[in-house]
């Protein structure tokens, strides 16, 4: 090994070394379990990140899915109860609470995953049952990303989540994705395939989704009710429309908003309220909770024809 390769390594190494340093206190390992009748019963186990010092944890909502209580295990041993104070299936977020009235908790920093590049080096952070804490680097092996989130009859893409492969233990849900600066730019919550992990990413819309889960304990997202995917159009509807592409409608809910506003099967939307949509996530981040119940302009192409609709979404079920 040269001189040269020496110090890359060692400065990798000490980059590693600090992130663990700094976040291993700051993840617990997370023993969740619902209250019945008979007693407690166990759910399930995962992590979760410390995100401010009165006691407020960040974590994967299928880490929390069914339980209402619970147990956090801190690096140093201490164990705290904890209550679920919101989820949200949808973005795979969740927020628990430990009490933190005897003493403030050293709390991990938000980053932001914007400022992620491919090939930047990560350190995924955990605290898996049975282990007091976990560490594993690696590269941001994509970006842009999207992961399918489920939850009864919802359903909502996870956008720009975070592709890596520093490799995910199994209870590692539920904790950190950080940068070399030791801040929380995602969340782990799944395992893609051999080597790879998935993370939601830390950006504006996870803090609005932390906001709603504080002040509400859930997250309300405005609804219309179809099916669709990018639909390209011809360079002549194009160049015409100033439209490259737009959602093409492949179903529509019976009795949905998009119903009883007169969207059907076939039609493109172009826009809506005067933005551009090109495809799923682009309507996804104009249905927030402002919207609900909120007539909205629709421009669609049908048969050849720019027509206007006027639709009133609903409130998604989750």
């Amino acid at each position: 090994m040269t001189t040269t390769e020496r110090a890359a390594l060692d400065a990798y190494s000490q980059i590693v070394t600090g992130v663990a340093e700094r976040l291993l206190p700051r993840v617990v390992q997370l023993r969740t379990g619902r209250r019945q009748a008979t007693g407690w019963r166990p759910t399930g186990s995962g992590s979760a990140v410390v995100f401010t010092p009165d006691g407020y944890l960040l974590t994967a909502a299928h880490v929390v899915d069914a339980a209402d209580s619970g147990t956090a295990v801190f690096s140093d041993g201490a164990e705290r109860r904890i209550e679920i104070v919101g989820r949200d299936p949808l973005s795979d977020l969740a927020i628990a609470k430990v009490d933190a009235s005897s003493e403030r908790l050293d709390a991990a920093t938000l980053g932001n995953a914007d400022r992620l590049r491919v090939g930047q080096l990560v350190v995924a952070v955990g605290s898996p049952l049975g282990l007091t804490g976990t560490v594993t680097a690696g590269v941001v092996s994509a970006l842009g990303r999207s992961l399918a989130a489920r939850a009864g009859t919802g359903t909502r893409v996870v956008e720009n989540v975070i592709q890596t492969d520093a490799a995910l233990n199994p209870g590692n849900s539920g904790g950190a994705l950080a940068d070399a600066a030791g801040e929380v730019v995602g969340i782990n919550t799944a395992v893609a395939g051999i080597g790879l992990g998935l993370a939601i990413p830390i950006g504006a819309t996870t803090r609005r989704i932390i906001a709603a889960l504080l002040h509400d304990g859930r997250v309300r997202r405005a609804w219309l009710g179809i099916a669709g995917a990018r639909r390209p159009l011809s360079q002549r509807v194009a160049r015409r429309l100033g439209h490259a592409a737009g959602i093409g409608v492949e179903e529509v809910v019976p009795d949905s908003p998009a119903a009883a506003a007169g969207l059907r099967s076939g039609d493109l939307i172009l826009d809506v309220d005067g933005h551009a949509v090109a495809d799923a996530g682009d309507l996804q981040r104009l249905m927030l909770d402002e919207a609900i119940g909120r007539a909205m302009r629709l421009r669609i192409l049908r048969l050849g024809e720019v027509v206007e609709l006027r639709a009133i979404p609903g409130e998604l079920a989750a």
